[in-house]
């Protein structure tokens, strides 16, 4: 009810509010009414006037105020000014003066502020309240699901205050915190789970009958598993008893017990001296003859004295312990079995319970005050974290006794700031780095290349390394003392210092590859020339050929020294530095002006220098001029020669004993002469023409250079770009280079130097730059390492401190070298042994009875005899027996020894005894014994009952223990282990990540010792050092091999651009996590294929022709030898070079398309016709190509025809230029870009990137560049770019970390753990990280010994059947080898010596407890259950974080069920907790046994419970059917319907129960006349009943199809499978009946065609 009444509470006020604005609607036409009546009555007027003087003022206007702006001020805090706007609206909204409004009620337009500075922060800070209940939100909550599912949505708030930390209060406003930090959520969505009722466990069995005759109780009990949570219902009874009856009692049972009562608290026993005055009287005799004893014994008096000091010291050191004995008492009742009391003889009995004894007074811990605060431990400014911490202490100056609280904390700690900006900064600390190291390649070579050798002059991509270090930043802001220098380099302080992450360590970088020298090919010899012309000197000349460099190397050795040499010179007589070249031959003039005949040529020529350019032709005015050439201009009927063709290429380069240069020229026959008066041709010896070239001797010399020497100081030059170093020194100038320059002799070796051209002499000197020079520069030593603390436990040896410094920049270029030590160590001074401490117990004082007047009324009391106690001095001792503080035995001595212990001051009745002696030794085997005895003393041995040796025993014996011992292994074997400090290599190779990553090593497993009791010794017992060892190898890491390179293939393309490959081959894969192949070939997966662009020059091969043969005419003219015929010549693809072509090659180097014809028809001219010349070469077609183009040749005529002969033909031939026939366009094509060329020397890095430029013409073809050169067309494509190739980086790991300590401090899973990190990830394909980045190995193993309470014996009550007694508890110690399954198993306490008595992490041993018996009618509380599992509040498995809850409870039992009345109420405890799971609760169902099964809930982790589970969901338990299923062939189905079994169906009443099973009968055709009788599935009735029906047709018999579970019957699908088969039938003959015969098919002549399977690439195909 209270909650719905808080869910329907928030409905008021919208209710008023709905109901208010249906009132204000119902106003709105009367309110232009009621204005007007405020306006003209004055009445009305007068009653809403606020003041006299204003009854006139209008209402319409109000003020209206903006929002206050910002705190303005010249000072911090409450003392600043905000403003606002102010102004006069009317009530419809618009502005208007201030005069209409009523200036009395003008709001303020600023008020007094606080100004918030930056250093308010440290002040103010927000304060979260705590959230509230998750209440229901109103909205949501009227919509209640059916079945919870989750929970339901809710709202909790909180306060959130903006205070003043210090003072604790709250800030003047929140703006001041808003200022920092916006202000946290006041609100916020919360879940109310679904209500969780209260699961409890199955009952345990039955207990015995309460009673051993006649009727008794007996009882079952059961524990809480979940307590009811979120409103679930609560838990239902813990207890079920029954009556139980034993054999009749034979004799009457006593209705009464006795009942002990509880013990009173502690009374302090009398004053010391009211008991000595007391005993005054009684002693003064006795005391007096003892002090004149004493007077007469001095040595006897000084003993006394000294016993009184030490009594008095012990006292002293007491101080601590305010020990107090006094006395208790209880009352000893007589209790029906109602729990009357009755009167005490009704429960006689011979020994009564002791109703008094001694007990300790309870005195509470006692502290002393609080003593100052320390200074705060951050004594220096840092704005990172400003708050350092202050502690203050106080002392225990007394310690509890018998009390159950501990003493309070005796240290408080709080934070707090340095002294403000006055305290000196914060020493800050950061990353500092050395130098890098030089770029190194070796690294990042494979296994394969290291083998290969020759790692010299490798360049491109490499790694580099530097050393990190962390140094104080600031020190020298710190530095009060400036007595470094400037610029010293900060020393080194420990690494942890520094937090950043630290900088990278190694690093990628790159060596320039030498850029090899490249030349063009030789030119062609040039004249004979002096070796200067500007001083021609004598008669000795050289012929030069020259070449030149078209790529300047780079890297090497720098410069030109790495170029091949590019001049060659021979020397030569009558050298001439010009000389006439003639261009062309004029035409043939015949002398005398006559038309044919001898004549002469001219010349044309041009004036040029050695080099062949062209000159003024004044300087070739002291050489020879060219004379005029003689010829023959043919007459008619003469022999016509064609013209001398040019001269071919010289034979040989030069002239020796064996060689000789030669050229020939040739001419042939155009028309042979007339019989009759014609100048016949000459001999075919006459048509060809040699003469000698390249005269020169092959004499060749050149000057060769040797490589530059080393940078050598230059003294004379003065030095520019001087730099200084940190020693301002100067380290940088310039020096000279010389090398060796000589003349060679090709093929011979050195000659004299005039045999070579002087003044083409390379230079032997150059200047350079020495490079600076760089000092070795260290940084200062760090401090000393701190030696260990002031003491050392036991002796583990010297320690030895430490510092180092740090090489920062590496010596370079003739620098001062690295000397000085970077690392010393010495030793520790050796530490005191640490001072260990022990408690000193001292003697037990008297043992204190409990007074006389209190025990005499006691039956059987003695006086000065019985139970008290006694208590005892302890003292805290150093080891050699000094005096020590208390607080040190309380921090290192162990638990307190007792204070106090039970005594006996014997009786005369009571047996006396000495104190048991020592075990006697084992010297016997195994399952000897050893003893220990007492004796009877005093008047004790008189007594029988003292003799007793089964109730008082003199003797004890023990077995010896049993020294067999048995190792066993345990646990798996460890990871393989390589010896510490050593790098086995199986290879023998170190390979970049290869330092101690494989090799031979050791696997470890741990050994355990039992003895023959199956309990855990230490290994040393069993002979062994704790482990097995067994030698392991790690296979070493193998990286992919390939084969070397192959040679180059040619390139694609004879002219233009094409490509070449070259490959490898795989011949071993990687493995063990080796470096990886490159990307292999996709089609064949073990080639490698390198493929880069290559350029052929087009004129690198050509077809020669020699001069066309005579024209051999097929039909001979006999007497004119003239007519049609054909003519041949000789066609060669020759090797071009500088001086033309020079030998004969295969065919197919040259282009087959541009073969010129080998033989062609021909017509030789009749002796009377006329001649003309060959055809001249084409003109070229203008572009573009199109048919409007011509191109033409022309041919002239050579001899004119005779008077009868033919007339010579027009000397012209045109032509269209037709595209890509005759004509072509050019254009530039670029390649794509080859990939990423390497120099040889590299393996990684900065590359190159080429793409080939192609003339190509319109037909596609590549053809010289000098076609698209001649067009002039643009060439802006970039050839050449940079590029870069990833570098293969192995992965680098660290060291392997120390070993870690061992995980468990004993047992037997313990292990220790290494690590080791990535310092350097892999790149490229580079060797890949190992997976193994931790190793364990098992720790020894070591016993776990523990102290352990034993089971509590059974409530005891003395001397009575019930009422508070005791129980009693052990601890022993035990071994176990750690692990949960392990049972614990009994040692000697000596095995626990040396642990601390901690049992379930409580220090407090309690060995005895109070305990309640009940009496034989109490109805009492049973014991606490042991908490329940922690549990979460789950939905499907996930957690809703409301946190873990365990719960514990107590049942009720009844012994007297007239007592139920009297009965307490069962107990429930709940506690939350950590670490919980979620459970899930699900029904359970046995199967079926006849109509009933058993249905219960389980939790998911198999624990059957009551409750939890959904009522809704649970499983039906029973199916019988009602009424029982008593036809034959009938039984009861699933659904708890009757049903027949198989081959009957059901017949059914008409109220649907079954009447009778009957066989399946007959399908019946129903008659014509029964028109509606269709296939009907209805009830079936019964035949012998009278039928319903109205019509009177007779008995309805109905079958019924569906069975009483809704599903079909068996004989349906029978049914329905025969009727679609009859039913296929008939469709199929219909088909047949009405289907047309074909008509017979007309023979065709054509073949059918044969079928054809398109393959489509189906393997199934």
């Amino acid at each position: 009810m209270g909650l719905r009444t808080r869910r329907s509470a928030p409905r008021s006020p919208g209710a008023a509010g709905r109901g208010g604005g249906r009132g204000v609607r119902q106003l709105l036409p009367l309110f232009p009414l009621l204005l007007l009546l405020l306006l003209w009555c004055p009445g009305a007027r007068g009653a809403g006037a606020a003041a006299p003087g204003e009854a006139d003022a209008p209402t319409l206007y109000l003020w209206k105020t903006g929002p206050w702006g910002r705190c303005m001020g010249d000072e911090c805090g409450p003392g600043g000014i905000q403003t606002r706007a102010v102004w006069c609206a009317h009530v419809e909204g618009w502005t208007t003066l201030h005069t209409n409004c009523k200036q009395a009620e003008r709001p303020g337009n600023q008020q007094r502020c606080f100004k918030v500075c930056d250093w308010h922060k440290e002040l103010y800070d927000w304060r979260l309240g705590p959230w509230d209940q998750c209440r229901p939100v109103v909205s949501r909550s009227l919509e209640k699901a059916l079945e919870c599912v989750k929970g339901e949505e809710g709202i909790q708030v909180r306060e959130v205050t903006c205070m003043q930390t210090e003072k604790g209060v709250p800030a003047e406003e929140d703006l001041i915190c808003e200022y920092f930090e916006p202000k946290p959520l006041l609100e916020q969505a919360c879940l109310i789970p679904c209500q969780q009722p209260c699961v409890v466990s199955e009952f345990s069995a039955w207990s015995q009958c309460s009673k051993t005759c006649g009727s008794g109780l007996q009882h079952r009990t059961r524990h809480v598993v979940a307590p009811p949570q979120f409103g679930g219902s609560g838990c239902p009874n813990l207890t079920e008893f029954q009556v139980c009856q034993s054999s009749p009692c034979q004799a009457a049972q006593s209705p009464h017990s006795l009942h002990v009562g509880p013990w009173s608290a502690c009374t302090a026993l009398p004053s010391r001296q009211a008991r000595q005055a007391r005993r005054r009287g009684r002693n003064r005799e006795q005391r007096e003859r003892d002090r004149g004893k004493a007077l007469k014994d001095p040595e006897a008096r000084e003993l006394i004295k000294k016993k009184r000091n030490r009594n008095r010291q012990n006292r002293q050191e007491n101080r601590y312990w305010d020990i107090q004995i006094g006395y208790q008492t209880r009352e000893v009742t007589c209790t029906n079995k109602t729990g009357q009391a009755a009167e005490l003889r009704l429960c006689q009995q011979e020994k009564l319970p002791m109703t008094f004894q001694s007990c300790v007074i309870t005195k509470e811990c006692q502290v002393s005050e609080w003593s100052e605060w320390s200074l705060c431990s951050k004594t220096c400014h840092d704005m990172v974290s400003p708050k350092g911490t202050r502690v203050r202490t106080r002392v225990i100056r007394q310690f509890p006794i018998g009390s159950e609280e501990e003493c309070p904390e005796l240290e408080e700690t709080e934070p707090c700031v340095s002294q403000g900006e006055a305290a000196a900064p914060c020493a800050t600390y950061g990353w500092r780095a050395t130098e890098w190291t030089e770029c190194r390649v070796d690294p990042l070579l494979s296994q394969q290349d290291k083998r290969r050798g020759n790692q010299t002059a490798l360049c491109g991509g490499g790694v580099q390394t530097r050393e990190v270090y962390c140094v104080q930043t600031n020190e020298n802001l710190l530095s009060h003392l400036k007595t470094h220098k400037d610029k010293e380099a900060p020393k080194p302080v420990d690494l942890k210092l520094c937090t950043g992450p630290a900088p990278n360590t190694t690093q990628l970088c790159h060596i320039p590859c030498p850029i090899e020298c490249e030349v063009s090919p030789w030119s062609a010899w040039g004249p004979c020339t002096y070796e200067n012309c500007n001083d021609q000197q004598g008669k000795k000349g050289f012929k030069l050929r020259k070449r030149r460099i078209t790529n300047e190397p780079t890297g090497g050795s720098g410069g030109t020294g790495s170029c091949p040499h590019v001049l060659e010179a021979i020397p030569c007589e009558e050298p001439s530095c010009y000389e006439w070249k003639a261009v062309r031959l004029g035409d043939c003039e015949p002398d005398n002006g006559k038309e044919c005949g001898p004549g002469t040529q001219v010349q044309e020529v041009v004036c040029i220098n050695s080099d062949g350019e062209e000159v003024d032709r004044q300087l070739c005015r002291d050489a020879i001029f060219p004379i005029p050439v003689a010829c023959y201009a043919p007459c008619p009927r003469d022999c016509v020669l064609t013209m001398w063709s040019s001269w071919s290429s010289c034979s040989h380069t030069c002239s020796g004993k064996t060689t000789e240069g030669k050229q020939i020229r040739s001419r042939s026959i155009l028309a042979y002469a007339g019989e009759e008066g014609g100048t016949h041709c000459p001999n075919t010896s006459a048509l060809q023409e040699v003469r000698s070239c390249n005269e020169h001797p092959c004499t060749v010399y050149h000057w060769q250079t040797g490589p530059w020497g080393q940078c050598i100081e230059d003294t004379s030059v003065s030095s520019f770009n001087t730099t200084a170093a940190w020693n301002r020194e100067a380290s940088c100038s310039v020096g000279m280079q010389t090398r060796k320059v000589i003349c060679v002799r090709v093929n011979v070796g050195q000659v004299g130097p005039k045999k070579c051209p002087e003044s083409l002499r390379p230079e032997t000197v150059r200047p350079c730059l020495l490079p600076c020079r760089k000092d070795c520069i260290v940084t200062p030593y760090s401090d000393w390492t701190t030696c260990p603390s002031s003491c050392a436990e036991g002796n583990s040896g010297v320690k030895k401190q430490s510092r180092h410094r740090v090489i920062i920049q590496l010596p370079a270029n003739g620098g001062r070298d690295c000397t000085d030590p970077l690392y010393e160590e010495k030793a520790c001074e050796a530490p005191q042994v640490c001072q260990s401490y022990r408690w000193k117990t001292h003697k037990w004082r008297r043992c204190q009875l409990v007074p006389w007047s209190v025990q005499q009324d006691s039956p059987g009391a003695q006086e000065g005899c019985g139970p008290g106690r006694q208590a005892r001095a302890i003292t805290c001792r150093k080891q050699d027996g000094g005096q020590a503080g208390i607080h040190e035995c309380l921090q290192h001595a162990g638990p307190v020894p007792a204070l106090t212990q039970a005594c006996q001051v014997p009786c005369q009745d009571d047996c006396q005894f000495t104190s048991w002696s020592k075990f006697s030794s084992c010297n016997g085997d195994c399952g000897a014994v050893r003893t220990r005895k007492r004796a009877i003393v005093g008047k004790s041995k008189k007594k029988e009952n003292c003799k007793n040796s089964q109730v008082y025993p003199l003797m004890e014996t023990q077995y010896c223990p049993c020294d067999k011992y048995t190792a066993q292994p345990v646990g798996n074997w460890s990871d393989c282990i390589l010896p510490e400090g050593k790098a086995e290599v199986l290879l023998g190779m170190k390979v970049q990540g290869d330092v101690k990553e494989c090799g031979q090593g050791y696997r470890y497993q741990a050994m355990a010792c039992y003895d023959q009791n199956g309990r855990l010794v230490e290994t040393s017992r069993c002979n062994s050092h704790g482990y097995i060892e067994e030698a392991c190898i790690i296979p070493c890491p193998s990286d992919c091999k390939l084969s070397e390179w192959s040679n180059w293939s040619r390139c694609s393309k004879s002219c233009g651009s094409g490509v070449k490959v070259r490959s490898k081959w795989l011949r071993e894969k990687p493995y063990n996590g080796g470096r990886p192949c490159p990307k292999l070939d996709h089609v064949n997966q073990a080639q490698v294929y390198e493929v880069v662009p290559c350029q052929s020059d087009c004129n690198q091969y050509l077809w020669v022709t020699e001069p066309w043969s005579v024209c051999k005419v097929t039909f001979v003219n006999m007497p004119d030898n003239c007519g049609g015929g054909v003519q041949t010549r000789k066609v060669r693809c020759m090797q071009n070079t500088a001086d033309g072509p020079s030998e004969h090659v295969e065919d197919y180097l040259c282009d087959p398309e541009e073969m010129p014809l080998g033989s062609r028809e021909c017509k030789l001219p009749c002796p009377e016709d006329c001649v003309i010349s060959e055809w001249g070469p084409w003109t070229r077609c203008t572009l573009p190509c199109n048919q409007s183009n011509f191109r033409q040749r022309s041919a002239d005529p050579i001899r004119q025809p005779a008077d009868e002969g033919r007339v010579c033909p027009d000397a012209v031939e045109k032509e269209p230029c037709n595209l890509n026939r005759n004509c072509f366009h050019y254009d530039y094509n670029v390649t794509d870009w080859s990939t990423c060329q390497l120099s040889e020397k590299a393996v990684c890095g900065n590359g190159i990137k080429t793409r080939m430029l192609d003339c190509v013409r319109s037909d596609g073809k590549s053809v010289d560049p000098k076609y698209c050169e001649e067009l002039g067309l643009e060439k802006n494509w970039q050839m050449n770019t940079s590029c870069m190739v990833e570098c293969p980086v192995n992965c680098q790991l660290s060291e392997w970390s120390p070993w870690s300590e061992c995980s468990q401090t004993c047992g037997l899973t313990g292990k220790m753990i290494r690590r080791r990190t990535v310092t350097q990830p892999f790149q490229g394909d580079g060797r890949p990280c190992p997976a193994l980045m931790e190793q364990s190995k098992p720790c020894p193993v070591k016993p776990c010994y523990r102290w352990q309470y034993g089971q509590w014996s059974p409530c005891q009550v003395q001397d009575a059947q019930c009422g508070e007694g005791s129980r009693a508890r052990n601890i022993s110690c035990v071994v176990s080898d750690g692990s949960v399954d392990d049972l614990s198993k009994a040692v000697d306490e000596e095995f626990c010596a040396d642990v601390e008595p901690i049992i379930d992490g409580n220090k407090k041993v309690v060995l005895e407890e109070t305990c309640t018996q009940p009496c034989p009618g109490d109805c009492y509380l049973k014991d606490w259950s042991s908490w329940s599992l922690c549990q979460l509040t789950c939905v499907n498995g996930e957690d809703l974080g409301f946190g873990g809850i365990q719960v514990r409870s107590r049942a009720v039992i009844i012994q007297e069920l007239e007592n139920q009345y009297l009965c307490p109420e069962q107990m429930l405890e709940t506690r939350s907790c950590d670490d919980g799971q979620c459970y899930e609760y699900k029904w359970m169902a046995s199967a079926w046994k006849g109509s009933s099964r058993t249905v219960w809930c389980q939790r998911s982790d198999g624990v059957n419970v009551t409750g939890g589970c959904l009522v809704v969901h649970q499983p039906d338990a029973d199916r019988s059917c009602h009424p029982p299923c008593s036809q034959p062939h009938s039984y009861c189905s699933e659904t708890r319907a009757c049903s027949c079994e198989e081959g009957y169906t059901e017949v059914l009443s008409s109220n649907g129960t079954l009447e009778q099973c009957t066989l399946i009968p007959v399908v019946a055709i129903p008659t014509v006349e029964d028109k509606r009788a269709d296939v009907k599935t209805s009830r079936a009735v019964h035949p012998t009943q009278p039928s319903r029906n109205p019509e009177g047709r007779g008995r309805t018999w109905f079958l019924q199809p569906l069975g009483p579970d809704g599903r079909l019957k068996t004989w349906v699908y029978g049914v329905a499978a025969g009727a679609f088969v009859l039913l296929i039938f008939i469709v199929s003959m219909i088909y047949l009946a009405c289907k047309k015969p074909k008509k017979p098919q007309r023979r065709q002549n054509n073949r059918l065609k044969p079928l054809t399977l398109a393959y489509d690439g189906d393997a199934d195909m």
